[in-house]
């Protein structure tokens, strides 16, 4: 079938292009523009307590106005404040309510806004949107940091915002613009290494321009589906998948080009040898692609919106990259034929691979040893897991000299943390009642003595049937210890004190985080199994095998166990981090388990068709180290690579994503694909393929490759 496929783009390689650009301009043309989702608690199931809570509040107070920041006004010499900083304080809130910017609707303060100590002050600033994360109102927070710095120039003042909108704010620029850098450093990376590989400038470029096209046609795609299937995709998912189409595209298009140039060597002619090409690694790259579209879409079973968002979006992506690995690819190198080389010579000759010659040998000489040396330091690597503190703190991630940082530590020396977010408790009559005052003071005065912190005065709806309460922490909203201490005590004390005939809800930041921290642990239970199983079955079936699929996803598994424990070991024990961001195991299902399955795949799939033409296993795995090395090591450094750009960022957990992708590819490159995989491999021997064994393929072979004692990993033409 591959083949077919492959011969049909060779032989009209011009109508294949001409229906690629088609597509392209089609799709864009139509498709509608994605739209962003920033409300996580819109991610969670109905059923969730934070969920229901949300709703409650929407229907009985649905005027109501919260703050999306809060300004926090100190003397510049730390002392109390007088009446004239208050006054001051007053003046400068109005000032910049009537500055009219965009999405603020008022700037309040007051007496109540003051400090027990008398060294701090308040001022809300209320949005006229319910999103704090709203884009034109990040923005207005910005200007108003510009706007206030007049207006405290003849006062003893100093004035920080913090809050949702001004941690956005923040978040964002001490980030940088991730996508641009993102894009830039696998764009350089991607033209440098392929022109060094190839030493060619055609090769060095053509692989971005496929990848281009195809960002182009899976964004519409994915944007016509969403509008069409009714399934959520946010429009921030840009990031990720300029991340996994040229992470997986350009392992697509290097298996092809590798096994391309294999063939020109043995003097076929350039349409034979693509065609050649395809249907030799095509069902390698089908299934590759494969098991990366199922992995993703086990993310279906999530019951987080923002993984179920991502599960669709990110197949299509990979479906359309494997559809132009076998189509658009093939026409493009075999209308440019050799010439694609220009104007290196050098590809005419096989490359000297001392280096992967050297370890195809030892693992067939001594697999134990490299078996025994390979998974050990994956196992050492991964014993860091057992100490790993998944937190939720975004904001403690950001460098210590961000406004917000500084405003929210100066809160603190006259309120509770959670001043600026306070957790909401809703008191609701049941089968239609109305709330008594008797019931509403005796559950807040029980609330109160529970001892979580202050309990503001209810606020009764319109309705009558509806209190709702606020609970001011010690603790930051999405701190280890509000989480902790929300999901439990808290939401039991609440339950617990509502009178008869009532029923209490707990709801807020804090709430939303700790039914979010529940749905991650039920959906690490049963996603990251499922897509184990689905990728097992895809492996089963390439291979014709019931043990290979076995060993090669134990080895993925403590692939990815080690990747946690490496991070743990740097972030936590080394740098004194507090924990690494929850969502980072997510992180490394998407980009080291998916995308860097595709490395065990090509070297497995080597390894059996060497065993196919006819070679005994130690021959089988020489050769297949020697030949699948360096499609792997360039594959997984560019990868690595546009990762590792992370790590320049300022924002902690943009370091953590870095380094854990990064480290996690290499790993699975170097450590597990060219050796453990191979060594178990070998020490099976025969009883890797069970029930069947690979018989001899009756398609011409590629001539017999480089032996043990020829010399370089890397390609040099």
């Amino acid at each position: 079938m591959f083949g077919r496929l492959g011969r049909s783009a060779v032989r009209h390689p011009w109508l294949t292009i001409l229906a690629w650009v088609i597509v392209a301009i089609g799709t864009a043309a139509v498709a509608p523009p994605l739209k962003p989702v920033s409300d996580q608690a819109d991610f969670l199931p109905s059923h969730y307590e934070s969920v229901q809570a949300a709703k409650l509040q929407e229907r009985a107070f649905p005027q109501q106005e919260q703050p999306a920041s809060v300004m926090v006004f100190r003397r510049a010499d730390g002392g109390r404040l007088t009446e004239a900083d208050l006054a001051d304080v007053e003046e400068v809130a109005a000032g910049l309510e009537k500055a009219g910017l965009e999405k603020i609707g008022k700037v309040q303060t007051g007496p109540q806004a003051v400090s027990p100590n008398g060294e701090i002050a308040l001022a809300s600033i209320i949005a006229t949107t319910k999103d704090p994360y709203n884009a034109e109102l990040v923005a207005s927070v910005g200007k108003m940091r510009q706007e206030a710095k007049p207006l405290l120039e003849d006062t003893s003042l100093r004035m920080g915002i913090t809050g949702a909108a001004a941690t956005a704010l923040d978040t964002k620029e001490s980030s940088g613009d991730t996508d641009a850098m993102i894009m830039m450093a696998t764009l350089v990376l991607i033209v440098v290494l392929l022109a060094v590989i190839f030493r060619s400038p055609l090769i060095a470029v053509l692989p971005v321009l496929v990848i281009a096209l195809v960002f182009v046609v899976a964004t519409g795609l994915i944007s016509i589906t969403a509008e069409a299937g009714g399934f959520q995709a946010d429009a921030s998912i840009g990031s990720i998948l300029i991340v996994v189409l040229f992470g997986v595209g350009t392992d697509y298009i290097l298996f092809l080009l590798f096994r391309y140039r294999e063939f020109l060597r043995q003097g076929r002619e350039p349409k034979d040898a693509m065609g050649e090409a395809v249907a030799r690694v095509g069902e390698t790259i089908a299934s590759a692609a494969g098991a990366v579209i199922v992995a993703f879409l086990a993310l279906l079973l999530s019951s987080l919106g923002m993984l179920r968002a991502l599960g669709p979006s990110l197949a299509i992506s990979v479906a359309v990259t494997l559809v132009a690995a076998l189509t658009l690819v093939p026409a493009i190198f075999s209308l440019l034929g050799a010439k694609a080389f220009w104007p290196s010579k050098a590809w005419r000759r096989e490359p000297r691979h001392t280096l992967a010659a050297r370890t195809g040998a030892l693992t067939a000489r001594r697999p134990g040893a490299v078996a025994a040396a390979s998974g050990g330091l994956l196992a050492v690597l991964a014993s860091g897991v057992f100490a790993l503190n998944p937190v939720f703190d975004s904001t403690g991630s950001l460098p210590k000299d961000l406004e917000s940082v500084q405003a929210m530590r100066e809160l603190e020396r006259g309120f509770s943390a959670g001043q600026t977010d306070p957790t909401r408790v809703f008191l609701e009559a049941e089968d239609g009642g109305r709330l008594e005052q008797g019931q509403i003071a005796a559950y807040r005065k029980e609330l109160a003595a529970a001892g979580f912190g202050q309990v503001t005065p209810a606020v009764l709806g319109p309705g009558g049937d509806v209190a709702q309460f606020g609970v001011v922490l010690e603790h930051k909203p999405d701190s280890d210890q509000a989480i902790e201490l929300v999901s439990g005590p808290l939401r039991d004390a609440a339950h617990d004190a509502a009178p008869q005939g009532t029923r209490a809800l707990v709801g807020g930041t804090s709430a939303v985080l700790a039914d979010i921290e529940h749905a991650t642990h039920r959906d690490y239970a049963v996603v990251f199994p499922a897509a184990g199983i689905a990728i097992m079955v895809i492996l089963g079936l390439l291979l014709r095998s019931l043990v290979a699929p076995w060993h090669l996803m134990l080895a993925v598994g403590l692939g990815f166990v080690a990747t946690l424990g490496s991070t743990v070991w740097l972030f936590q024990n080394l740098l004194g981090e507090t924990g690494l961001s929850f969502t980072l195991p997510v992180i490394v299902y998407l980009f080291v388990v998916a995308i860097g399955t595709d490395y065990n795949i090509l070297m497995v799939a080597r390894l059996r068709e060497e065993v196919r033409s006819g070679s005994d296993p130690a021959r089988a795995v020489r050769q297949a180290i020697v030949h699948s090395a360096s499609t792997i090591g360039t594959a997984a450094v560019i990868l690595a690579g546009t990762f590792g750009v992370l790590l320049l960022a300022r924002n902690s957990l943009l370091q953590q994503m870095g380094f854990a992708v990064a480290f996690g590819i290499l790993l699975t490159a170097f450590v597990m694909a060219l050796l453990l995989v191979p060594a178990v491999t070998t020490l099976l021997g025969h009883r890797t393929w069970w029930p069947g064994r690979p018989t001899p393929d009756p398609a011409p072979q590629p001539a017999p490759g480089p032996q043990a004692h020829e010399p370089a990993l890397t390609p040099r033409g």
